[in-house]
């Protein structure tokens, strides 16, 4: 497994991994992390020094959702214990993992941006040495109106995850926030701007 050949590679370098950067994006659900993600590959389709992150979740792929990898319950649990998961966690009753690979694109200087948990920061924090958190957020008005046009949740339950967001709170160094409210152009440049700077960042490390 490929997965078990990088772990190989890696296990002689301390953790965290440095030269390279990863890029965690987060925010709520509806303030449209996977759209402004999307806008920056389109926006540097032919740029090799950077890696969009394609997740593994447990759900299936719809066009409502993510273009992901899918696996059952019980194949993620299995290759969750086989390492072919730098990172996984759990939430809304979904299971989800950054392949491996990831690692090793660090280790040897590229970014790699994926939208992942606020939860799973202090673990990030501890494996990538140049870790760039951006939070993806929008005013509660669209957050709402966003999730009831996806139709997967009750009214009750689109109420409870804003609630849930309203509660978290980001804090620690490199953390950029961008309000994605209004046309996705604007959102997706400041971003674009935040992988200018991480590729700059890993052009330099490389260096030393």
């Amino acid at each position: 497994m490929a997965s078990a050949l990088i772990e190989r590679e890696l296990s002689a370098a301390a953790f965290p991994i440095r030269d390279g950067v990863f890029v965690a994006v987060v925010g709520p659900s509806g303030a449209g992390k996977d759209t402004v993600i999307g806008y920056a590959r389109t926006r540097f389709a032919d740029e090799t020094r950077l890696e969009f992150v394609r997740r593994v979740i447990t759900r299936p792929s719809d066009t409502t959702s993510e273009d992901h990898d899918t696996l059952a319950d019980a194949a993620f649990v299995e290759a969750e214990a086989d390492g072919a998961f730098a990172i996984s966690w759990e939430a809304h009753g979904l299971r989800y993992g950054i392949p491996a690979e990831v690692d090793w694109s660090v280790a040897n200087g590229r970014v790699a941006i994926a939208n992942v948990s606020r939860a799973i920061i202090p673990v990030l924090r501890e494996r990538y040495a140049n870790l760039a958190i951006v939070e993806i957020t929008a005013s509660p008005e669209i957050l709402a109106e966003r999730l009831a046009m996806r139709g997967r949740e009750s009214r009750g339950e689109v109420l409870a995850r804003l609630a849930r967001s309203a509660n978290v709170a980001l804090s620690g160094p490199g953390v950029t926030s961008i309000d994605n409210s209004g046309p996705r152009e604007a959102a997706g440049e400041r971003f674009a701007d935040v992988l200018r700077k991480a590729m700059a960042f890993s052009d330099m490390s490389g260096l030393i």
